[in-house]
């Protein structure tokens, strides 16, 4: 891993959270991603599963977690299986998780290899009523590859069917979308290097610059201080592209005159970042595009005050819609008489603002969090909106990440990273 190690009372404190939320007598079993092939040899860069890190901060493929909190066997109350190493998976593969290692890493005293797994989980489901299984309930999945978990699942459910089913998601959907302080400071981290990449933009981008080019830049940063990639597809989009919401073609010449939207974010440690600004190809806003983007970063500044705890996600929306029908309003976008004759269901400001706001932001992008459930102090969320005009050529996104607080307006995760229009001429132009 390029990334620092982290403190194992980050995933002890994890698990015991978890454990806390079972059924009595129960167990849950939790699996690492599969390596996706490509064809050929070919494969992706593995990418562990979210929940298992979550729970445990193993980090390679082929790993299971087992959490049995009221087993007999003091010793089976947490175990982790992993694939045995050796030397020569070490020469042709790099270092993997021995168990001394393995225990230091999660706080797991009881580590067997793989292929002891089988014997050993018929003596726990001999002793347990219940079994967790990890099912993807994330409001935007949509997944068609059968994964590892599912392949396990599969396998459980045949193998012992008289056992009750329970699911591990709605607890995780609850657990995860507040975050650690050790979590926190990791997202911080990820938005440190974002940072970075974009003051190093700021500098490079100019009139004749293709949009690859700057992903490129980009990119440069993250591996320049220990992110190993985006946390997500990078959006890189000039002129009209920015009205593609998401657009990741990032292939066009940017031209004087021209806006350009940067949706991009480095990965930390498997946490992310989310940041969005849209800059002056030639270092110079017009004098519409500077009002149009003053009014979104209005709309962000305000929008960010309402997340507080308690509040609702449908409400946080509404509001939200209220404050950006104000400016569209002041821009001359829209008028009184289409506010009167608004859609209910389709507001007059989803004209020029169609998607939402704010997203849990965390282990995935687009994290875990219910959506009918009051927001709580610590969760971190995106403020990202935007409006967009394609009959003027250009489309503006402003995006900080937030991180909501006890008391007080959210903390800012972002505030070091230049915002304000002036600012962003000033450095382009310095």
């Amino acid at each position: 891993m390029k990334y620092h190690k982290i403190d194992s009372k980050l995933f002890i404190k994890n698990r015991k959270n978890f454990t806390a939320k079972m059924k009595s007598n129960s167990l849950a079993v939790f699996n690492s991603n599969d390596i996706y092939p490509i064809s050929a040899d070919s494969t992706l860069p593995f990418e562990q599963h979210r929940d298992i890190f979550y729970l445990s901060g193993v980090d390679q493929e082929e790993s299971i977690l087992v959490l049995f909190p009221d087993c007999p066997k003091k010793e089976h109350k947490e175990i982790l299986f992993l694939k045995e190493t050796s030397e020569l998976i070490a020469i042709w593969e790099g270092e993997k998780l021995t168990k001394e290692a393995a225990f230091e890493t999660s706080g797991i005293k009881t580590v067997y290899w793989l292929q002891d797994m089988e014997k050993i989980m018929f003596e726990l489901m001999t002793q347990c009523d219940t079994v967790y299984i990890n099912t993807n309930e994330h409001y935007r999945a949509n997944v068609e590859t059968e994964t590892r978990e599912d392949r396990f699942t599969k396998w459980l459910k045949e193998k012992y069917p008289a056992h009750s089913v329970a699911k591990s998601n709605p607890i995780l959907q609850r657990l995860r979308s507040v975050k650690d302080p050790i979590e926190i400071d990791l997202i911080q981290t990820a938005c440190n290097i974002t940072e970075k990449g974009f003051r190093r933009l700021l500098k490079f981008v100019k009139p004749g610059v293709w949009e690859y080019e700057i992903e490129a830049e980009f990119m440069h940063e993250l591996l320049c201080n220990r992110s190993k990639k985006f946390a997500y597809t990078p959006i890189i989009a000039s002129g009209n592209n920015a009205n593609v919401l998401h657009y990741i073609e990032n292939n066009q010449q940017c031209k004087d005159g021209d806006l350009i939207l940067m949706d991009v974010g480095a990965e930390y440690a498997n946490y992310s970042s989310d940041l969005t600004r849209t800059i002056p190809v030639n270092g110079r806003y017009t004098k519409r595009q500077k009002e149009v983007y003053n009014a979104v970063n209005r709309v962000k500044n305000e929008a960010t005050k309402l997340l507080v705890p308690g509040a609702l996600w449908a409400e946080y929306h509404i509001e939200v819609g209220k404050l950006m029908t104000s400016e569209l309003l002041g821009l001359g976008l829209i008028d009184k008489k289409d506010v009167k004759n608004e859609d209910p269901t389709w507001p007059a400001y989803k004209k020029y603002f169609m998607h939402g706001t704010s997203h849990h932001m965390g282990l995935d992008t687009h994290d875990y969090g219910i959506l009918t459930e009051p927001i709580k102090a610590n969760m971190v969320f995106t403020v990202e909106p935007g409006i967009y005009i394609p009959d003027e050529g250009f489309g503006i996104r402003i995006e900080d990440d937030v991180v909501v607080q006890k008391n007080g307006e959210p903390f800012n995760l972002m505030r070091n990273i230049p915002i304000e229009a002036e600012e962003i001429e000033e450095l382009m132009n310095s």
